[in-house]
């Protein structure tokens, strides 16, 4: 499963810190890497087991959650042209209905069926490159196939239904982070505590750092050219994930084009945002509301992330020069810690 947007750039300095030898875990996946720093864990549990979890993870969501494998469940519903009900894994429906939830809250600036609008505007894998734009008619024409709404979770808790035949799932920007919130569901059983799960930029802690403190995890700065960290937030039962533009975006007859489409119009958003951080207990759900955020802009996204309590940084790029602003709510800013 190629992750088709490469926004959740996140360096996770914890493990690196002196301290115990941590043991260390790494590989790709999803068409992006995964990292695992495990400061301490149980004697009787070996390497080969905490290996065993992460590998028994990955190959599950892939089976159920990547749109490209043409075998995985996800592709066979897609492909599903029926809108009776449709019994699903336990992964696929949890998925679903985390999207759903976050797309009634955000009224519809996140949703997993915008896939064909992405496609359209030239971003997403297998995507042509273009140098025209879609037309409003196209637009029109894909959006009688998009919309949350046109989803059903079905009341027997375990189907999903289309309303529309044509309806398609993408959770691409919200499987990464299923996935570490299910390595680290299987590690609290396993008995491991002091752990960090990293995918594609998702990042979720739990207990101490190999230098005995909760783990501290760099947002990177919104810069297409290089890498630095930008704020450093503490994390101990929570995941931090950031949506942004600086990486995955097009310039064509002058104009910048974001890869994040905004459901609600079906065009790239241009509202200033260069990224968005949000720390959540939920991995999926970080992920979602970034991108939501994102959508959404600074000024709506900062009342509904206070509305709802969410941790929510906000960099905008300065409209009149180089450099950046920020905003946060109170949330991000208990959780912040000084860069040094």
């Amino acid at each position: 499963m190629l992750r088709t947007t490469a926004f959740l750039a996140l360096l996770a300095l914890g493990a690196c810190s002196p301290g115990p030898s941590p043991e260390q875990f790494n590989g790709h996946t999803m068409g992006t890497t995964y990292s695992v720093t495990v400061a301490s864990h149980p004697q009787a549990v070996r390497h080969e087991a905490i290996q065993s979890v992460i590998d028994g993870v990955l190959d599950e969501v892939n089976r159920s959650l990547s749109t490209y494998d043409a075998r995985s469940e996800i592709s066979r519903f897609n492909a599903n042209a029926t809108t009776d009900p449709v019994v699903v894994s336990p992964g696929l429906r949890a998925v679903a209905a985390i999207a759903g939830e976050v797309s009634v809250a955000t009224g519809g600036a996140f949703d997993i069926t915008v896939g064909p609008l992405v496609q359209a505007w030239g971003f997403g894998v297998d995507s042509p490159a273009r140098e025209r734009m879609p037309s409003q008619d196209t637009i029109n024409r894909l959006e009688a196939d998009v919309g949350f709404a046109r989803l059903e979770l079905v009341p027997d808790g375990r189907s999903l239904r289309k309303t529309v035949p044509g309806l398609r799932l993408d959770v691409n920007g919200i499987a990464p982070g299923y996935a570490v919130d299910l390595i680290a569901e299987r590690f609290d059983a396993l008995g491991v505590q002091d752990y960090l799960v990293e995918l594609g930029g998702a990042v979720r802690a739990h207990g101490r750092s190999p230098r005995g403190r909760p783990w501290r995890v760099a947002v990177e700065a919104p810069l297409s050219g290089e890498r630095k960290p930008y704020a450093l937030v503490e994390l101990d039962g929570l995941a931090v994930s950031t949506s942004g533009d600086y990486r995955d975006f097009r310039e064509t007859n002058g104009h910048r084009y974001s890869h994040t489409i905004d459901p609600r119009t079906g065009a790239p958003i241009a509202n200033g945002l260069a990224s968005v951080s949000v720390v959540h207990r939920s991995t999926a759900f970080a992920d979602a509301y970034a991108t939501a955020l994102m959508v959404l802009g600074t000024d709506a996204g900062m009342e509904l992330a206070g509305r709802l309590g969410l941790a929510a940084l906000f960099i905008e790029r300065n409209a009149n020069g180089p450099g950046f602003t920020e905003r946060s709510t109170p949330a991000f800013d208990q959780l912040r810690r000084p860069l040094r």
